[in-house]
């Protein structure tokens, strides 16, 4: 009689599924139920570098999970090791601020290098003031322009702003005043105030540019609706002496008023003039004026 010998069901079941075949669709099922934190983190703890900075700032953030700055650290640390520019520039900034971590200024220095490297807008920049200014490591005017110069061909503003002065000063770089409107020029035209007023500047004084003083004051009201006391004090003193602008002692006084409560002492003796010149009717129109522009300031109308 011939024997049937049974094969074992798992092996002829169409329905068997392998170890990992049950791994993945557990996991799976885990990844379908889970919160969004806890997506990230079972992701972060596969190697996902992606993932590793998701979970760092929802830790730096307190969003969805505690916040935890050492923790934060911890996964900026494991997304910056496998080369995440993002998480090398938040590592850095850790560093700088001591949150979570002693503070390192070397370390935050060598961070925003590696982030720097790859194309970092923000890295560039920081790195550059740091070597500018010598913090975390010794103080290097010219690599600092190098690295304001490949932020600012990405269009960061401030770079700009920065490689203009450096050009107009001469400071890193050959001085070059032609150069230096160039890039405040690109700075100020996407509204930032230090660089719109040293443009004002240039104008004025016709370095780099054709003198108008036109052009100066138009520059300078950009610069002082923003509260910078500079561009305040020269509005004034423009508008003092019917430069660039009609004469107008009540206007010259309120900007002048303003420059001055914006912490520009040195607007206080034209303010001194213009106020000896205006009648008590005119003063109290010029105070006017200027508390009506502090009150849209602090309500960011300007």
């Amino acid at each position: 009689m011939k024997s049937h010998r049974e094969e074992p069901i798992l092996r002829t079941s169409k329905h068997h599924r392998s170890a990992r075949e049950i791994a993945a669709c557990l996991l799976l099922g885990c990844l379908l139920a889970c919160s969004e934190t806890d997506r990230f983190r079972i992701r972060a703890q596969m190697g996902n570098a992606q993932a590793q900075l998701e979970l760092a700032r929802a830790y730096q953030t307190g969003n969805g999970v505690p916040k935890d700055a050492a923790k934060a650290v911890e996964w900026f640390q494991a997304s910056a090791e496998q080369g995440d520019a993002a998480a090398q520039f938040s590592l850095g900034v850790m560093y700088v601020t001591g949150d979570g971590i002693p503070q390192d200024l070397a370390r935050a220095q060598a961070w925003f290098r590696k982030a720097a490297e790859q194309g970092d807008v923000n890295a560039q920049l920081i790195l550059g003031r740091m070597l500018e200014d010598g913090t975390g490591g010794p103080k290097d005017t010219a690599r600092a322009v190098e690295w304001y110069r490949k932020a600012a061909e990405q269009g960061n503003a401030g770079a700009q702003s920065l490689l203009g002065f450096h050009h107009d000063r001469g400071e890193g770089v050959p001085k070059d005043a032609a150069l230096a409107a160039q890039w405040y020029r690109k700075a100020a035209e996407q509204g930032d105030a230090s660089a719109q007023y040293n443009l004002g500047v240039l104008f004025h004084k016709g370095r780099g540019v054709p003198k108008d003083a036109v052009a100066a004051v138009a520059w300078w009201r950009k610069a002082a609706e923003q509260g910078d006391a500079r561009a305040q004090e020269m509005l004034g003193a423009s508008y003092a002496i019917g430069e660039g602008v009609p004469k107008d002692l009540v206007q010259a006084d309120a900007w002048l008023n303003l420059a001055v409560l914006s912490g520009r002492a040195k607007a206080r003796d034209a303010l001194t003039f213009t106020e000896s010149a205006l009648t008590p009717e005119q003063r109290g129109e010029a105070e006017q004026l200027a508390r009506e522009w502090r009150a849209a300031q602090r309500s960011g109308k300007h």
